[in-house]
């Protein structure tokens, strides 16, 4: 399931370092800063056409998509095989992922023990999966 979370998106504007953070081996930390970024803005390419969705449940862990995270859903973006999808399974919202098998269409989850649903007259592809928001701490 799959909640759809109201939002404003107005710009907050946070300093974004010049230099990328490897997350491998320490390097040295530098002073340098570049223009602030705003995160709605770099989040969501087309806000008329977005939703913003908390996810339940884990059949997508394999992705990185876990409980509780939420994930900006674009009606713009022509949803294509691989990509991840919002659909509607006989009007039920779930989170898979959008592959071709032979000549047919499936959702298919990133987790072990959720069965492929294939993408027939009962199922609408409803929008992309273009970010993804966590919290940590």
């Amino acid at each position: 399931m799959l909640e759809i979370v109201p939002v404003h998106l107005a710009p907050i504007e946070l300093p974004l370092l010049l230099v990328s953070t490897p997350a491998g081996f320490p390097s040295p930390a530098q002073d340098d800063m570049e223009e602030p970024i705003d995160l709605g803005e770099w989040l969501v390419e087309h806000p008329a056409a977005s939703y913003i969705m908390r996810i339940e449940g884990n059949s997508m862990s394999g992705a990185g998509i876990h409980d509780r995270d939420l994930i900006v859903v674009s009606r713009a973006k022509k949803p294509r095989p691989g990509h991840i999808v919002v659909a509607l399974v006989h009007g039920e919202r779930t989170l898979k992922r959008l592959r071709r098998r032979g000549d047919r269409l499936w959702l298919v989850a990133e987790a072990e023990g959720y069965p492929a649903i294939i993408v027939d007259e009962h199922v609408e592809v409803w929008g992309v999966v273009v970010s993804l928001a966590r919290r940590f701490a």
